[in-house]
């Protein structure tokens, strides 16, 4: 159970659970099967405990010079070579769960987790930092319309709401951080931008995400918006300006990062309530 522990520590448990519940966000929105819900839901879960343990054991060295007390790898409690039998037993599995839902949503989520795969090996140390951020993010919403009895790709709206969302949530993640990556070698595109700048930049992407849902969902008729999708628009647009407002005034903290979190789920919300199609 120690072990167990430790690598659901790893995991970085909460933005794992938050990618997890809008994949059953938007699988509802879809429309799916209870089974291929299910399926949906599981793979999506698997796949997002082997990038966050992955992302861990990677670190592991860093994490220790640095003195990360709240690493379990780092700390001891599980081992690299442990870590690394878990994150790809559960890639594995992710994969191994999205084939029952068509070769194009197995694909697509090879995709999703290369790319978040290809962060945790070195990207995070680049420019290009963001990259694998908008590409995961803006590839996920199809995970769900690609598990329909039809597959398809989601709209560009969702595309677009799924990137911006992504690049906010790479923005605000690494602020508490900087400077013990500074320290190791890390220098990602939000290091190089600054913290101030990282964090306007992400209120600006959750808000963008919110109104692609919001326009996307309604078919682009303010008319047909929803009384219920109007108020999740609206508590999306007050965390955007909390972020910012937080950015602004006082030094970066994970908080930034937890509101960006809880923009996510309020935008899976605004889905589900407006009823809009995500479906190209």
């Amino acid at each position: 159970m120690r072990t167990v522990r430790a690598l659901w520590g790893s995991s970085h448990p909460g933005p794992t659970l938050v990618v997890t519940a809008l994949a059953f966000a938007l699988g509802v929105a879809t429309g799916l099967e209870p089974w291929r819900l299910v399926l949906l839901t599981a793979s999506v879960f698997a796949g997002q405990l082997s990038i966050g343990i992955s992302n861990d054991a990677l670190d592991a060295e860093r994490d220790r010079a640095v003195g990360r007390t709240d690493k379990p790898i780092a700390r001891g409690d599980v081992s690299v070579r442990v870590a690394w039998a878990a994150a790809l037993g559960l890639l594995a599995v992710a994969l191994v769960l999205s084939a029952p839902l068509g070769w194009r949503m197995l694909a697509a989520h090879a995709l999703v987790l290369g790319s978040a795969w290809s962060y945790n090996a070195g990207l995070k140390s680049t420019p290009w930092s963001i990259v694998p951020f908008l590409v995961s993010f803006g590839l996920f919403p199809s995970l769900a319309t690609l598990s329909a009895p039809e597959p398809a790709f989601a709209a560009g709206w969702g595309w677009i709401a799924g990137a911006v969302l992504g690049a906010a949530v790479h923005l605000t993640n690494v602020l508490p951080d900087l400077d013990d990556d500074a320290r190791t070698g890390v220098r990602g595109l939000p290091h190089r931008l600054g913290p101030r700048v990282s964090a306007i930049l992400a209120a600006t992407g959750v808000l963008g995400g919110a109104v692609a849902v919001l326009l996307g969902a309604a078919g682009g008729d303010l008319a047909a918006v929803t009384p219920v999708s109007w108020i999740f628009f609206v508590a999306v647009v007050a965390v955007a300006v909390a972020t910012a407002w937080l950015a602004i005034s006082r030094p970066p903290t994970r908080l930034l990062f937890r509101l960006v979190m809880l923009a996510a789920l309020l935008l899976a919300a605004q889905l589900v309530a407006s009823g809009g199609a995500i479906i190209a």
